[in-house]
């Protein structure tokens, strides 16, 4: 039988999927039991302790009489390294992990809050009280300030306005980027508080080239 030739599309044994091969695995899971298609390997006990290299006929047999699978989980090594082991039983742990690690993520998202400079008093309640609801519910916040007009040549206007949100829900969050100038904007980020802490003074505003 004629080896296919790099890059050709073929069946992977036993997978019932085609795969492209380039000179390496053919499959993204191990081979197992007697898709393994090697004369020796070096066996690995089902604790871990090294067995040695042996065929792989007396791999199999070992394997058959301890109920286990042969597992190869180094195909690349001189010889392919195999582990005695209970494949379902492992990917099914592992799948379990994988949830697992998976619930315990933290999604960060980041909210985002627009001001002017000159925004009157019920705007700004209204605004502050978004912010801490991002805050309470664990995210973060991009306040911006917009700048129009010669409102631009006052960007100390903008910097008061961010300390004084900063200052209104320090208790529910603090300044993890200070102000910067961003064009006609300035912009400033707010994380949650992990645990209560006390007030985080505004930094000193800076600004981008």
């Amino acid at each position: 039988m004629r080896a296919p030739a790099a890059g050709v599309g073929i069946r992977a044994p036993g997978r019932g999927r085609t795969v492209t091969t380039s000179g390496g695995p053919i499959s993204a899971e191990p081979r197992i039991n007697d898709r393994i298609r090697v004369p020796e390997v070096r066996l690995v006990g089902p604790e871990g302790e090294q067995v040695g290299i042996v065929s792989i006929g007396e791999a199999l047999r070992l394997a058959q009489d301890s109920d286990l699978d042969l597992v190869e989980v180094a195909p690349m090594a001189r010889p392919p390294v195999a582990k005695l082991m209970d494949y379902g039983k492992f990917k099914y742990e592992s799948a379990q992990k994988a949830r697992e690690s998976r619930r315990n993520q933290t999604l960060t998202v980041i909210k985002e809050m627009k001001l002017r400079p000159k925004i009157d008093p019920h705007d700004y309640g209204t605004k502050k009280g978004h912010v801490e609801r991002f805050l309470k519910a664990g995210d973060k916040v991009k306040v911006t300030i917009m700048f129009r007009g010669r409102e631009q040549s006052r960007p100390e206007l903008g910097f008061r306005l961010l300390q004084r949100l900063a200052e209104d829900v320090s208790e529910l969050g603090f300044v993890e980027s200070s102000p910067k100038q961003d064009g006609r904007n300035m912009v400033m980020v707010m994380a949650p508080h992990k645990s209560p802490t006390k007030l985080t003074r505004v930094p000193a505003v800076s600004q981008e080239s």
